[in-house]
């Protein structure tokens, strides 16, 4: 029997985690905006706990403490249809967070600095908001999600396999010696395709306009890829966690969303609630 070749090596592991973690997503979102709020606080838990722990510290004693109280704080003023001031709350419990982790810094020899700790306040809560914002739009809000959620994954599947088929030069060989322009561009072909048939199925409009909007958010998703890439070549782990098993942690399979979840509330922001984000 011929061994896999090594660059298609991990796609079972993929495949198994998105068997698991699309379909609930899917169905949260389906479902209205409770089910989803409901799925986002278990993520946002889980999410804090990685970053927490990423960063040397604990979440049942301060400073560690801190990210998940800052996150549920600011996401529940959301939940309560107060964008703004989520946002404002954000920013201050980070300025909290961050002195917190630098009066406590190093208590255990583990911890990293003051201004990595409090990052994921900002990383993990931003996204947060957007995601609970995008969805309580009650006229467009699971239209949008699901642009959004399809789109990214769209990019990640598409730069997947355009990167492993194709391979060439590297993006960042520093940061992720995996990444190819041969997978960016793919994945952004693939984000666009399936932002124009997603578009059309649920609210046709301009289809170049929804081309448009999934590029941008496609090219956030990447992005969103190299940052944790990065993040994880600072701190010299392969993966955040061992939370999903053999294949990392939910920080590693949420990326994408992390980085394009605030450019999609952004972009509903500038176009009015009840919008979907191609109109």
């Amino acid at each position: 029997m011929t061994a896999e070749p090594k660059r298609w090596r991990d796609l079972r592991k993929r495949f198994l985690s998105a068997l698991v973690l699309g379909p609930t997503a899917l169905a949260c979102i389906w479902l209205g905006s409770e089910p989803w709020t409901m799925l986002i606080a278990i993520a946002a838990a889980l999410l804090s706990w990685e970053w927490v722990h990423l960063c040397g510290y604990r979440t049942r004693t301060m400073p560690g403490l801190a990210v998940p109280v800052a996150v549920f704080a600011a996401g529940t003023l959301a939940v309560s249809e107060h964008s703004r001031a989520a946002l404002a709350l954000l920013a201050a419990l980070w300025a909290v967070a961050w002195w917190t982790a630098d009066r406590g810094r190093d208590v255990d020899g583990r911890g990293q600095s003051a201004g990595w700790l409090a990052v994921g306040v900002l990383y993990i809560g931003l996204a947060g908001i957007a995601l609970i914002e995008l969805r309580h739009d009650n006229a467009a809000g699971q239209a949008n999600v699901l642009f959004l959620f399809l789109v990214v994954w769209a990019s990640d599947i598409g730069a997947y396999m355009a990167g492993r088929f194709f391979g060439g030069p590297r993006i960042a060989p520093a940061v992720s010696p995996n990444k190819t322009w041969s997978g960016a561009g793919g994945g952004l072909v693939a984000a666009m395709m399936v932002g124009v048939a997603t578009a059309m199925l649920l609210a046709p409009g301009g289809a170049a306009r929804a081309a448009a909007v999934a590029a941008m958010l496609g090219v956030a998703a990447q992005a969103g890829d190299l940052l944790e890439s990065w993040i994880k070549r600072h701190f010299e782990v392969k993966d955040t966690s061992a939370l999903i098993p053999g294949h990392g942690g939910l920080l590693d399979r949420l990326d994408g969303v992390l980085a394009a979840a605030p450019v999609a509330a952004l972009l509903a922001f500038a176009l009015g609630r009840g919008q979907p984000l191609w109109w």
